[in-house]
């Protein structure tokens, strides 16, 4: 599993020029689902959003997480974050996970996450528009396989 962490002052994602979902101070999560993920991959990527310290303190340093400071987070799936494009110049998506598997890792993700902190999400599969303004900037990536 992967997710691309931008920290936000706000986010918002739409279908089709429908709002789907907005947040203000938080994460924006762009999240990947390789097909050999399971629940561990899950938790610890869960884990890791909640105890990630980006936010600033009161001295300025980065030593508070999301959590602390009552955030939010947007949640869109992407099995772009899946593509290889090492070998010619179109990407293969073959690692990223089937729909009827990424779907429900995704909706346990949701709802893994809801038990902490609101969370707002896009629509699954959908063409999506993303809009925020990065704090910082601050973008963290994370990788179940612990590849990055």
């Amino acid at each position: 599993m992967r997710a691309v962490v931008q920290l936000v002052k706000e986010a918002s994602v739409a279908v089709a020029g429908d709002l789907k979902g907005k947040i203000g101070k938080g994460y924006l999560v762009l999240i990947g689902i390789e097909e050999n993920d399971t629940e561990k991959d899950l938790s610890y990527i869960c884990e890791k959003l909640l105890g990630l310290r980006v936010f600033e303190d009161a001295d300025g340093k980065m030593n508070r997480s999301i959590l602390d400071v009552g955030g939010a987070i947007l949640l869109v799936s992407q099995f772009t974050l899946y593509g290889d494009a090492r070998k010619g110049r179109r990407p293969s998506y073959i690692r990223a996970a089937r729909p009827e598997k990424a779907i429900p890792l995704y909706e346990a993700m949701i709802e893994q996450l809801r038990a902490a902190l609101p969370v707002e999400t896009g629509e699954f599969g959908a063409n999506m528009q993303v809009s925020l303004v990065n704090d910082g900037p601050v973008t963290i990536l994370l990788d179940s396989e612990r590849m990055f």
